[in-house]
């Protein structure tokens, strides 16, 4: 039995009187028991093509919302053409200490810290395994916090999930795991991407393989990066996870938490970023832009940016369901309103 759409946007607000981290719980296990709402969304115009897949629209749900593959489908169903599960990493950990989550309602922005919190990839495969296979799924790859080898658990999650998604993401960006990071360093991140892509050949399901990079990078990072996407024809690139840097803007009291600030304020720096690797790449390596989208207006400017897909997450704490819907819509009447017939003609067209 699925919730009127306007019903479900009143539930999102109810719960945002509870703490961020037991919202959320709340929110996963709605879907999970079939209450949140069914969106149909027929928009030829949108519809598109990236790494070998057909998306019927290029509006993704980003990682982090349904971490353990528990809703996939239901998440679909609130209108989105994809649906990225994770972080997963190969053994189930607690993640960070409670509190994680802090929402800063004066910036339409969230800190966490969950550290990859998740039930490991076992329980997750037995899930993906077991659901309705219908509409573009993938899975986000992480590492486990006190690994010896991080790169073999990106390998342990393209092996476990080989045949079960449509897509896999090497997140080497979360702040929240001490050291992730240093994966982006040229090296560590070429002797990553050799072992991964490997493993994917080995699986013989030519799955694509996306690579997620922090916003917060230096400008031989970026070209290191960029370098490795080439030379090793990467599906894609999705910019940006979120960021450490705390803008000056901020009003919120909890902007003083460590950990990854997403929503309103990372739109502007991971936008920027997008377009610079756009610039760089030329098309070549397919980009996928998150951060900061509330809007259609936003997503639309991801796309003429570079971007082949959006994703969002953060937005969805603050406006609710019918967020999807509404974007879509507006996305349409910006495509008709600048000529383009196809969501595709739009992507770098602000580059252009």
């Amino acid at each position: 039995m699925s919730t009127p759409l306007f019903l479900a946007d009143f539930g999102a607000k109810a719960l945002g009187l509870l703490d961020g981290e037991t919202a959320h719980r709340l929110t996963v296990r709605m879907l999970r028991s079939d209450l949140g709402p069914k969106i149909r969304v027929d928009a030829p115009a949108l519809a598109i093509r990236v790494a070998g897949i057909d998306f019927s629209n290029p509006l993704g749900l980003a990682a982090g919302f349904d971490k353990n593959a528990e809703a996939p489908n239901a998440a679909l169903d609130l209108g989105f053409g994809f649906v990225e599960v994770g972080a997963v990493t190969p053994r189930a950990q607690p993640g960070n200490d409670r509190p994680r989550v802090f929402r800063l309602r004066a910036d339409a922005a969230v800190i966490n810290r969950y550290g990859f919190n998740n039930d490991g990839l076992d329980i997750v495969a037995a899930r993906l395994g077991a659901r309705e296979r219908r509409g573009i799924v993938g899975v986000n790859l992480g590492a486990n916090k006190d690994s010896e080898d991080r790169t073999e658990d990106y390998v342990k999650g393209i092996d476990r999930l080989a045949g079960l998604v449509d897509f896999y993401t090497v997140n080497i960006s979360s702040p929240n795991t001490p050291g992730l990071r240093a994966l982006q360093d040229k090296a560590a991140l070429e002797q990553l991407m050799r072992r991964v892509l490997a493993a994917r050949e080995k699986s013989a399901a030519n799955t694509p393989v996306f690579l997620k990079i922090a916003p917060d990078l230096t400008d031989e990072d970026k070209t290191d990066i960029a370098d490795i996407a080439l030379a090793n024809e990467l599906d894609g690139l999705i910019i940006s996870n979120t960021t450490v840097a705390r803008p000056a803007t901020l009003h919120s009291k909890n902007a003083i938490e460590a950990g990854g600030l997403s929503g309103a304020p990372l739109f502007a720096p991971s936008t920027k970023l997008l377009r610079e690797f756009h610039g760089v790449l030329g098309g070549q390596v397919p980009l996928i832009g998150v951060g900061g989208v509330f809007s259609g207006r936003d997503a639309y400017e991801k796309i003429l940016a570079g971007a082949s897909l959006v994703q969002l997450y953060t937005a969805l704490i603050y406006q609710g369901p019918s967020l999807p819907s509404r974007i879509l819509d507006d996305l349409q009447a910006y495509l008709a309103a600048d000529g383009f017939g196809f969501i595709s003609e739009a992507v770098g067209a602000g580059s252009r």
